[in-house]
């Protein structure tokens, strides 16, 4: 898979299928779920039983910490199946699809007129606030916390990813109504980071306090985690939220219609389909339903999430907007010496420097200083650094790039959880 080096970026060269006709199609599944992060403990309190018909939208589940926040139907459907695994921690709510039952419908009146407090009950009732993301450690906002900054991202430059300003065309109204909404929940400023263009939003439209952020097209300059390093960093004491630009647009949409919308943008790539479809679905959709029809002979993987931060799954992630199935029959590399000898060492595959791992960090960070940090566990150096931004995915590239065993996302990630347990978060 060659690389296409750049100033500030790297263009992955993954292989992907010819694009279908007839551009974005609807397509929901007849089963979805709602499934925990791989990182999240969710322990639940159910508000139905099985077999109970639920409106899309409509709560479902309480979360026992946070009793606030709810988990909803993501379409209109029958919740077939609750699995609950000890301490009633969620594995899985099933749903099959039911269209008769309609949509749910929330108060909305003083969200509508600005009421911040309000905004955030709607968002937590709604099961928006699961949507949010706090940086740094990259879990769901405390109930009460309030940002520092707050990142809307209408770009993403993972290879084949759909593109964030497509999905807000004809939507102007309600993204501009849901990111002023947002603006209710912090003091600071608010980031609009956007490809090259005209400005998706007004100065005015956050009190004076939007800030335009042009991305360019090579990745990793369309993630948030280098963003975020550059312009506001996350500390413990002040965290950065981020948000996708079409939820924020489902925001406004809710506070129009009192519903929320019921549909996703997501992309279907990879090498193991006949086609790349465009699709809107609902959340937590069967991937393979959404590939059906698209899929070559032969074994293949399919995995919610890009070819490069993706992982194996059943169920459409709840922040995922890909979709990427890949051939999984491939013959192992031929054995060498200095391979074996390496994997024998202590660590099995060394980080070298290169250009091409400068630019998988977008030139933003120290590679190799941040890296030596990571390698050592010294969690005080990866702080200085500027770590505390970053989460799995802002690595992703970088792991691709080097091919370097145990991988850079997962010793970020056991930093984050060691800097967590210190600060007793």
């Amino acid at each position: 898979m060659p690389l296409r080096a750049i100033n500030s970026g790297l263009s992955p060269a993954l292989p992907t299928a010819p694009p279908a006709s007839g551009g974005v199609t609807a397509r929901l599944t007849e089963e979805a779920a709602l499934i925990p992060l791989r990182s999240e403990r969710l322990r639940l309190d159910m508000l139905c039983e099985e077999g109970a018909l639920l409106a899309q939208g409509a709560p479902v589940a309480r979360m026992r910490d946070h009793p606030e926040v709810a988990l909803v139907a993501p379409m209109a459907a029958r919740l077939a199946r609750v699995r609950l695994g000890p301490g009633r921690q969620l594995i899985e709510l099933l749903f099959f699809h039911e269209p008769e039952a309609g949509r749910h419908v929330f108060e909305v009146a003083a969200a509508r007129h600005g009421d911040a407090a309000a905004i955030r009950v709607l968002m937590q009732q709604a099961g928006l606030w699961r949507l949010l993301r706090s940086r740094p450690f990259g879990r769901m906002p405390a109930v009460a916390e309030s940002p520092a900054a707050i990142f809307v991202m209408a770009a993403d430059t993972r290879p084949h990813a759909p593109d964030p300003v497509a999905m807000l065309e004809g939507r102007g109204e309600s993204f501009s109504r849901g990111l002023a909404a947002l603006g209710r929940l912090t003091g600071g400023p608010v980031f609009l980071c956007q490809p090259r263009g005209p400005a998706l939003a007004g100065p005015g439209a956050v009190e004076g306090r939007l800030r335009i952020l042009r991305c360019g097209n090579r990745h990793p300059q369309g993630l948030a985690g280098f963003r975020i390093h550059h312009e506001h960093p996350a500390t413990p004491e002040a965290p950065v939220w981020e948000l996708h630009a079409e939820d924020v647009a489902d925001l406004g949409a809710l506070l129009e219609t009192g519903s929320l919308p019921g549909l996703r943008s997501v992309s279907v790539t990879g090498e193991a389909l006949t086609e790349t479809r465009l699709l809107r679905c609902q959340p937590g959709a069967n991937l393979r339903g959404l590939c059906q029809g698209a899929v070559v002979p032969g074994w293949h993987q399919v995995l919610s999430g890009s070819a490069l931060d993706g992982h194996e799954a059943t169920w459409l992630g709840l922040r995922d907007r890909q979709v990427t199935v890949q051939d999984s029959h491939r013959g192992s590399p031929r054995s060498h010496w200095f391979s074996n000898a390496l994997r024998r060492a202590a660590r099995p595959l060394p980080v070298i420097p290169t250009a091409a791992l400068e630019q998988a960090f977008g030139t933003a960070l120290p590679a190799m200083a941040l890296i030596r940090a990571l390698s050592s566990g010294d969690d005080e150096s990866f702080t200085r650094l500027g770590g505390l931004s970053l989460l799995e995915e802002d690595l992703a590239l970088a792991d691709y790039v080097t091919g370097a065993t145990p991988r850079l996302s997962a010793l970020l990630r056991a930093a984050l959880d060691r800097i967590a347990a210190e600060e007793g978060l």
